[in-house]
């Protein structure tokens, strides 16, 4: 249950509430917007069914760092690692960080503009990152209890806000004027969906602090990423229902816009609790999970041996956790973790569809036909996106992979000081 909670709490922020509306942009079609969400669900589940896969075979920290060193070589396994140090973990806190006391100044507008003499959010955001820091420093079991009772109290509420709209007397949305929509538009809206989805496979990095992983992993994995895609769909029908595709697409707060149009005034309230829940919950389940990746990579001598240091009276990564806050508050202070976001979105996909393209390439995997078909699949929907991205959108996607191939001489740095 801690595992399938740290998946919820990886995947759902404040993506879900923001996110429709950009990919409404997309998709005119009420059918192909819903079926996008379909799409990166499925999406979803059977990476997760493939990454227990991996998980009962290579049980240990750090997730497509361990898969993809075992199958590809150390090289593609530290460039994962290197991407998610300097923009998958770090860059994806500094946003939620960011996104939470923007959410709180909404909520407490007495904060004002500055603090000691500096700009409010960006202070906000560095002490919830370090104080959240410390409770995962403190005590494995503090830093899980924590998270699991956010997410707890997250699932509660968005559940909640689902059964509302639901039973809601709404007003069915207009007809709206539908414009065809071409396949790379389908397919390039695919991105933001499969990023919001991004966190189904959180519980693989911290596989060596789960009780019996060949068997509690499979559970968490499955029922932690069935329960966020249950409750997508159930949001996104709902956002159709109640706003209409035109609405959504000219609005980045749909969320906002979903509980205003239910509850009035007292609507925005509910959902700014709930999406303070969710970031919440969100950067404490990135700051658990990011540095057990850097800690393996140090226990191959391919990051600073500081970095796989457990704290001597707390047993924890204390280093790792440290070095990722620190890397964050950089991100906050520069602002800028929203282009490393932006260049770096497909990483996400890149790195795992390798992972699970290992599963058709290593001998040590057992699959049946069926299993090889789904994780084909998977493997070219992946690619299919990633040269869409690239034809679409050349320099973001080409800015990634700039910032990925970055890592090749820091890995050879790190190589050579081992040797």
């Amino acid at each position: 249950m801690d595992g399938a909670i740290l998946i919820f709490s990886n995947v759902v922020g404040v993506g879900i509430f923001t996110t429709p509306g950009i990919v409404a942009k997309s998709v005119s079609d009420q059918s192909l917007f819903l079926a996008a969400w379909l799409v990166g669900g499925i999406f979803a589940f059977i990476g997760a069914h493939g990454y227990a896969k991996l998980s009962t075979v290579y049980p240990k920290a750090g997730g497509e760092y361990i898969y993809l060193r075992e199958s590809f070589g150390p090289l593609a396994g530290f460039l994962s690692g290197w991407t998610s140090f300097v923009a998958g973990f770090s860059g994806a806190i500094a946003a939620s960080a960011v996104g939470f006391a923007f959410y709180l100044r909404r909520a407490l507008p007495g904060l004002g503009d500055t603090i000691a003499g500096l700009p409010t959010e960006p202070v906000l955001a560095i002490v919830l990152v370090f104080g959240v820091a410390f409770i995962h420093i403190v005590s494995v079991k503090a830093g899980s209890r924590f998270h699991y009772w956010l997410g707890g109290l997250a699932i509660i509420a968005i559940i909640g806000l689902v059964v509302l709209g639901l039973f809601a007397n709404t007003a069915p949305t207009t007809g709206e004027a539908q414009a065809p929509v071409k396949g790379s538009a389908f397919l390039l809206a695919l991105v933001p969906v499969l990023f919001t989805f991004s966190g189904w496979n959180a519980a693989v990095y911290v596989a060596e602090e789960i009780k019996n992983p060949q068997r509690n992993l499979y559970k968490a994995l499955i029922l932690g990423t069935t329960s966020v895609v249950l409750i997508y769909l159930v949001l996104n029908f709902l956002f159709v229902k109640i706003l209409g595709l035109e609405a959504m697409a000219s609005s980045l707060e749909v969320g906002f816009d979903m509980a205003y149009a239910l509850l009035g005034e007292t609507g925005s309230i509910v959902i700014t609790l709930i999406i303070l829940l969710a970031l919440l919950s969100s950067v404490s389940a990135m700051i658990m999970a990011g540095p057990r990746i850097y800690f393996a990579m140090a226990r191959d001598k391919l990051f600073p041996k500081q970095v796989e240091t457990l704290h001597p009276r707390f047993n924890t990564p204390a280093i790792a956790i440290l070095a990722q806050s620190l890397w964050t508050l950089l991100l906050v202070i520069t602002g800028t973790f929203e282009d490393i976001l932006i260049y770096t979105g497909f990483s996400i996909i890149l790195f795992s569809g390798m992972s699970i393209f290992s599963l058709l390439t290593n001998p040590l995997f057992k699959i049946s036909t069926g299993q090889k078909l789904l994780y084909g699949l998977f493997v070219l929907v992946s690619l299919f996106i990633l040269s869409n991205a690239i034809y679409s959108a050349p320099r973001p996607s080409l800015f990634g992979a700039g910032i990925i191939l970055l890592g090749i001489p820091v890995y050879y740095f790190f190589k050579a000081r081992a040797n």
